[in-house]
């Protein structure tokens, strides 16, 4: 007997979490559906759920930026990595504004009314803060409290302020001498907490799937079939928004405008990694297809996209921190309430730097949504509704966020001269012919 329960737990584990929670959100649906006002009973499993998510924000954010800012030395990254940071946190900001606008006007979840299935007021009715006072509130009077109070940006600020304080004391300090031994044992002593994070953070997602099924089950009990409808318009609301991304962003402003050839041969470039990325869900794991993309096909020198796309794959989330602003506009939709402007604005903000340190979490975008639904007020309970269609949004997200690092890598690698436009997808580009026939014309080299 032991032994068949042994052989089913391990099948059961051989299924990616993220598909088990699907089917608890399948299966906790249907059973809210044709159950009903019984299955409400089920609410405290949920509730543990999200009891266990709001634990893990705060250390999870302390642990990974501070960790995050241990590779961030000025000292290290020099002229390119500069410039790789700049561009990866400029598309993740237009990519998160992208996504608020298009949620502005489309408003997935109106319509839908679960504030009281989701038992948690929305958004506090106080009079809202200024953008003067939502940017002076990124910086803690007192970080000790911000921790305490979950008051996010603040919490941000303080852990990505510490870290590269630490970097700066680390290159400054004589190699092996206290000082420099003592930083590099706090980073030790961080990434360790790190570690037992994603350890913890994996233990939730494992609850999870029962956490899911009980919320659903509670949820759908109380609000019947037009939930489905609502989530359609958020699946549509993304890829509305990642189409405007890769488009506009990526291909006219980047490849088009700033590098200065064709798009179409971009894309032909990096199709192999795009197609990867909408497969498997995983920029760490469409890396050795990026990299081969970058070197056979776009003709990019290992010096620049050998540090690009790791870091790419590690910190720019531009289609998982763009979710996050679709996400919070649905569900400040779905609980009645509108959030404004400095609040969107917030958004932006603890999107934007969060994304920099959470992207290696198992469930990051989970853990980030948790962030920012906390920064803004709005219930966290509101993360399982979203879950069961994550699956389909993860793939677009992934493709978006593998795309944008290719386009940065191939804008870089031209400002730094490190990219040969005569070979792989760009030997037939009108541009190039264009270009060599001037050069013949003028006698130029």
């Amino acid at each position: 007997m032991a032994s068949v329960v042994q052989r089913a737990w391990r099948r059961y584990r051989s299924v990616a979490i993220i598909y088990r929670i699907a089917a608890a959100f399948v299966l906790g649906s249907v059973v809210g559906l044709v159950v009903g006002e019984p299955a409400t009973n089920l609410q405290p499993l949920g509730d543990l759920f999200v009891r266990l998510l709001k634990m893990v924000i705060v250390p999870i954010v302390v642990f990974t930026l501070v960790m995050a800012a241990r590779n961030l030395s000025p000292k290290n990254l020099g002229k390119v990595g500069g410039q790789v940071i700049f561009l990866y946190l400029l598309t993740t900001g237009v990519a998160i504004a992208i996504g608020l606008g298009v949620a502005n006007l489309i408003d997935p979840g109106v319509g839908l009314h679960l504030k009281d299935a989701l038992a948690k007021p929305a958004v506090e009715t106080k009079q809202a803060s200024g953008l003067a006072s939502v940017l002076l509130n990124i910086v803690p009077q007192n970080p000790f409290s911000a921790m305490a109070e979950g008051k996010i940006l603040g919490v941000i600020f303080f852990a990505l302020a510490f870290g590269i304080g630490l970097t700066v004391v680390r290159d400054e300090a004589e190699e092996g001498s206290d000082v420099y031994n003592g930083v590099q044992t706090t980073f030790d002593v961080v990434e360790a907490g790190a570690e037992v994070m994603f350890k913890i953070v994996w233990g939730i997602m494992e609850y999870g799937v029962i956490g899911v099924f009980a919320l659903m089950a509670a949820l759908f009990a109380q609000t019947g079939p037009e939930a489905i409808l609502s989530l359609f318009k958020l699946f549509a609301t993304l890829a509305i928004a990642i189409g405007l991304q890769i488009s506009i962003v990526y291909l006219l402003v980047i490849v088009r405008g700033l590098v200065g050839h064709s798009p179409m041969d971009f894309v032909r470039g990096g199709k192999d990694a795009m197609v990867t990325a909408l497969s498997i869900r995983s920029s760490s794991g469409t890396l050795p297809v990026t990299m081969s993309n970058a070197d056979e096909n776009l003709g990019i020198d290992r010096e620049v996209y050998s540090f690009s796309l790791p870091l790419g794959a590690t910190i720019n989330m531009d289609g998982t921190a763009m979710y996050l602003g679709i996400a919070a506009i649905f569900t400040a939709n779905v609980v009645g309430t509108t959030l404004t402007i400095s609040q969107q604005l917030s958004i932006l903000v603890t999107a934007l730097i969060a994304s920099v340190g959470t992207a290696g979490v198992p469930g990051a975008s989970i853990v980030m949504m948790t962030v920012v639904f906390t920064q803004v007020g709005l219930p966290i309970q509101a993360i399982a509704f979203v879950l069961g269609i994550d699956p389909l949004l993860d793939r677009m997200r992934t493709m978006n966020n593998i795309t944008g690092d290719l386009a940065v890598t191939t804008l870089v690698a031209k400002w730094n001269d490190a990219i040969d436009f005569g070979t792989g997808v760009w030997a037939d580009d009108e541009s190039i012919g264009r270009s060599d026939a001037l050069n013949t014309i003028t006698g130029d080299d």
